[in-house]
């Protein structure tokens, strides 16, 4: 597949291999309903991680979807053709997922009662993990050196445009208690106590027992051998996991064997001059 540059969507670049117009209509077209869950990622922080934790967290623990449904199609995502053929198979509440900005929203989403779970990611790592994505998909652009794709990530010339702009977009709505925050790193660090917080905002009252097994079966090696969740069924004209595979490492601190020093100056610099001023903190150190 040759890809073409970017194409933009309210100020945004999106890919014009999997973002169609039609696509795009349609979720801006979407009826929204109040029992709705989104969880909501910048790329490459903790997605495909959700369409595997949400689902459970939502059925009390079956494992029936993970095992026998794609993650696309167990949580499909809003910009996606793919919606449109399975949304009335969903079990309600319906959970979707996207990259959306707060602004690219369907117009029913801010009138509905729906919840958002938003997740966070060292945007370092972030880097790291879209570069190498970027090598096996085939719908982006060529990522070049580390340091050119350092160069694109920073000026917001990639998917979905600035980390700091996505950010802000959702750190600046009137959801209430509609929207959660939770990062990647807490998840890592404590997949059952992440699990027992998502429990508590959705309103389900999940037992330990069942929380211990959501765990299990959200590991980062869970997934890896689970084909309903590390992509392997997707052609490789789209993602080739020849050379790497789409779930490469699962964890936390891989950019420090990226950046050098004079790389990591400039992205903190960068990182901390667009947060500036701002109302809430980051949770990691950018220096």
């Amino acid at each position: 597949m040759s890809v073409t540059k970017y194409m933009d969507y309210h100020g945004v670049p999106l890919s014009p291999h999997i973002h169609k117009k039609e696509h795009l209509d349609y979720a801006q077209n979407f009826s929204v309903q109040d029992t709705d869950v989104f969880a909501v990622t910048y790329p490459k922080s903790g997605t495909v991680w959700m369409q595997q934790i949400l689902p459970l967290v939502l059925n009390g623990g079956d494992l029936t979807p993970i095992q026998t449904i794609p993650n696309w199609d167990r949580a499909p995502w809003l910009e996606d053709g793919r919606l449109r053929v399975v949304v009335d198979q969903l079990p309600c509440p319906r959970l979707m997922v996207t990259h959306f900005h707060y602004k690219m929203m369907p117009p029913s989403f801010f009138t509905s009662k729906a919840k958002v779970v938003y997740v966070m990611r060292n945007p370092k790592d972030i880097v790291v993990s879209s570069f190498h994505f970027h090598k096996i998909a085939a719908f982006l652009e060529d990522p070049g050196t580390f340091e050119d794709f350092l160069d694109k990530f920073l000026d917001g010339k990639v998917l979905f445009g600035k980390w700091t702009e996505h950010i802000k977009s959702w750190k600046h709505t009137d959801l209430g208690d509609r929207i959660m925050f939770i990062t990647y790193e807490e998840m890592i660090e404590d997949l059952p106590a992440a699990i027992r917080k998502l429990s508590k905002f959705l309103g389900k009252n999940l037992s330990e027992d069942v929380v211990q097994k959501i765990a299990e079966n959200c590991s980062f090696q869970s997934m890896k051998d689970n084909n309903m969740s590390n992509l392997s069924l997707v052609p490789k004209s789209y993602i080739n996991q020849e050379e790497t595979s789409f779930l490469r490492k699962g964890i936390t601190g891989d950019w420090k064997n990226h950046f050098n020093s004079e790389q990591l100056a400039r992205f903190s610099s960068v990182i901390n001059k667009e947060m500036e001023g701002e109302s809430f903190s980051l949770p990691w150190k950018m220096g």
